[in-house]
């Protein structure tokens, strides 16, 4: 019998780069001219990004600089969930960006139906906050990473351990 190939589908953020295109932007609000003087600030926690700016217009523009340094160091751009824009003290408004990793049990459901859907012999499992998939032919997996790249399931995919 032949020995299964497999590979693992799971949807992770570079936390690094993540920390790289925060910095950027930061540096880019001390430069800007329309940012001279405010109190406009982002940064980076441990699963969100909070960013802070003196009325809603400066809060997009922000989002906008952050969304441009991400797709430059090919952060996903679905990884962020933004949240609600609030007031804070003196006027300003601040908001957090949840950042998504690994794949919901909802999703994960969505993905196995869409593998089992397409009729190929591979088996496919949810393990925490990834998909493993396993088959015999590799043609087969390789299908069915088509068929994920072409499938919209809220989150961007990356396929890992191929083996």
């Amino acid at each position: 019998m032949a020995k299964d190939s497999s590979f693992d589908v799971v949807s992770q953020v570079d936390m690094q780069e993540m920390d790289n295109a925060v910095n950027q932007v930061k540096k880019e609000i001390d430069q800007r001219y329309d940012f001279r003087g405010s109190n406009a600030s982002i940064e980076l926690g441990e699963k969100e990004v909070k960013i802070a700016a003196e009325d809603e217009y400066k809060l997009g523009a922000i989002l906008d600089m952050l969304r441009q340094k991400m797709a430059k160091r090919g952060i996903p751009l679905r990884c962020l969930v933004p949240g609600k824009i609030e007031p804070a003290a003196k006027g300003t408004v601040r908001q957090s960006l949840e950042i998504q990793q690994g794949i919901s049990k909802e999703n994960g459901k969505k993905i196995v139906a869409a593998i089992k859907a397409s009729k190929l012999k591979v088996t496919a499992q949810i393990q925490d906050d990834q998909v493993r998939v396993a088959g015999a032919k590799k043609d087969d997996l390789q299908a069915v990473i088509q068929l994920l790249k072409a499938g919209d399931f809220g989150v961007d995919l990356q396929f890992i351990n191929m083996r």
